[in-house]
């Protein structure tokens, strides 16, 4: 019953935690960012192992630092005028890339130019594979009044409006002349994680009642559509903000970066540029510090913005995208991990044994994680189904060495106790007799012990037959137990003989004690077989520690003594 009590314990408890585990709001939070960093190190490991081949054929035309310092000594001011944008795209469709997509925001500015904003708008009609960037966001009405876009930046088929995704009230525009000339027009922003790294990207996101495309997402589809023989993008498992994982290939500078001022240089004449830009997916962004377009990713803590689009362009083309694990598959492993550490610990004796194959298969797990990442694109969880397991080790190792406990008390009073009366046997009493009388002698404190035989046993048995005689064992070792103190000892010295040693007790205690044992078992009638009932007596034996000896066999010797006189004068009586 014990057994079957804490095997049912253990599951209550386990299914409490998983509940715990899902009901609890902090304690999510917690074991998700202590998931997110699993994560983390897993893209880390990928990335710097150079397992992750990212697209030799995107590359970025960097505003890097150096570039910033160019634009500003040769042509006086940030942002460059839209002209010179106009001239770079000129100089690189010459060469026949496969898509231009710049991840900077052709706002409408006090100190553009009129005439330069035109030559811009014009390349966006010229060409069809050029693509910009437009953000949403949830400014106040009374601030900036929120616009209708054009009906053919919307994504088009149709959507029920609880669609999943990141709704915004209000975003800001770019030229009027470039939203009327292009569709080539996605959104930038970006899906953080509440501990502020950015692991990854929406897909669409809704303002007006209408999904917008992100700019990564538009590009990638792009390149599907216009280059490959898969038009549909593949791996894509939006979750409830319609955001999906990117999948990282290395850390900052890890997609070709083409410094701008090189390209800037070639277009003004003043130094050639030999870079062939055909079948290339070229993105223009910043990556100076200065630009502020600095995110933190799994693997950088510095990683440039416009490196996020290429991840993401790169992602969608190679269909590389992370599936998160559904939590059916989760639990799973979860479930699978605790029945093994379960095994180990109740299979194995050697509990640092049990340990380390437990330590072995979580191990072993980890690294399976780390496979399916790698091979096939899935984040299995660690954190829950691992903790979950050392949850089970804990509760299997505790609810073994109760069973152990139980069991061991269970030999331990087979050991010592007598199967009939359930009084101590023989071999306790005297281990016992010995240890008071140590305990006596250290501590100056009295001892003494009774020595009860039944009255006339022999004749009653024959009389009434060994059944009622083992009846009369067990009745009249009740009472003993039920009539003396807690600390007194009582044992079944042999056949009919029963003794009770009796710490701290003087010797007219100990009689009086007696006395009172021979009372209430002459008093109550004994219950025999075939529904009859009898009264017996007892006589005792009193000795006393340091009056009647000093040792156990002297103590032993002088109540047997007087057992024996008690029953040569009348039995039922104490000597």
């Amino acid at each position: 019953m014990l057994k079957k009590f804490l095997y049912i314990l253990w599951i209550s408890v386990f299914a409490l935690l998983i509940i715990f585990s899902v009901k609890n709001g902090s304690f999510v939070s917690f074991i998700n960012s202590m998931e997110n960093s699993t994560f983390d190190i897993r893209q880390k490991i990928l990335a710097n192992s150079g397992v992750r081949k990212h697209n030799k054929d995107i590359v970025i035309v960097a505003i890097d630092d150096a570039s910033y310092e160019y634009i500003l000594d040769n042509y006086g001011e940030w942002p460059l005028r839209r002209d010179i944008y106009a001239k770079m795209v000129d100089y690189i469709e010459a060469q026949n890339p496969k898509s231009i997509a710049f991840d900077l925001m052709f706002v409408k500015s006090m100190k553009s130019d009129p005439a330069s904003d035109k030559a811009l708008i014009e390349v966006f009609k010229k060409y069809k594979n050029v693509f910009t960037a437009m953000n949403l966001d949830n400014q106040p009405e009374d601030l900036r009044t929120p616009v209708e876009l054009p009906k053919k930046l919307a994504i088009t088929e149709d959507f029920d409006n609880s669609y999943p995704a990141m709704e915004f009230s209000n975003c800001r525009t770019i030229l009027e002349g470039i939203l009327n000339a292009t569709s080539n027009i996605g959104m930038i922003n970006v899906s953080r994680y509440e501990d502020g790294v950015l692991r990854r990207m929406p897909l669409y996101l809704k303002y007006k009642n209408k999904l917008y495309p992100q700019l990564g997402y538009l590009v990638g589809n792009h390149y599907l559509q216009r280059f490959t023989e898969s038009p549909e993008p593949k791996n894509i498992y939006p979750d409830d903000d319609a955001s999906v994982i990117l999948n990282w290939y290395g850390p900052a500078g890890t997609f070709e970066n083409i410094p701008m001022y090189k390209l800037l240089k070639a277009i003004d004449g003043k130094e050639k540029f030999n870079y062939d830009f055909s079948g290339k997916v070229v993105y223009f962004g910043a990556t100076a510090a200065s630009l502020f377009d600095i995110k933190t990713v799994p693997v950088d803590k510095v990683y440039p913005g416009v490196e996020v689009q290429t991840t993401y362009v790169n992602n969608i083309i190679d269909g590389s995208l992370i599936q998160k694990a559904p939590t059916a598959l989760n639990i799973i492993f979860i479930i699978i991990l605790s029945v093994l550490t379960v095994i180990c610990v109740l299979k194995i004796q050697s509990m640092p044994v049990a340990f380390g194959l437990s330590l072995t298969i979580y191990a072993l797990y980890i690294l399976y994680t780390y496979r399916i990442m790698k091979t096939n694109y899935i984040w299995v969880d660690i954190i829950l189904p691992i903790s979950f397991g050392i949850i089970s080790f804990i509760l299997t190792v505790i609810v073994k060495y109760l069973i152990k406990s139980r069991d061991f008390d269970q030999q331990y009073k087979l050991a010592t106790t007598d199967g009939l009366t359930e009084l101590y046997n023989h071999r306790y009493f005297q281990e016992q007799l010995q240890n008071q009388v140590s305990h006596s002698k250290r501590y100056n404190v009295p001892l003494s012990l009774i020595i009860i035989d039944i009255d006339f046993f022999k004749k009653f048995n024959d009389t009434y037959g060994h059944q009622s005689g083992d009846a009369v064992l067990k009745q009249v070792a009740t009472l003993l137990k039920k009539n003396v103190r807690m600390t007194d000892i009582v044992c079944r010295y042999g056949g009919e003989e029963m003794s009770i040693i009796l710490p701290n007790t003087k010797y007219e205690e100990a009689v009086g004690i007696a006395n009172k044992l021979c009372t209430i078992v002459a008093s109550k009638k004994c219950k025999l077989s075939g529904n009859r009932e009898s009264n017996v007596t007892i006589s005792l034996g009193v000795s006393t520690f340091g009056i009647d000896g000093e040792t156990p066999a002297e103590i032993i010797e002088s109540a047997d003594k007087r057992l024996y006189n008690a029953k040569e004068n009348g039995r039922n009586r104490v000597n």
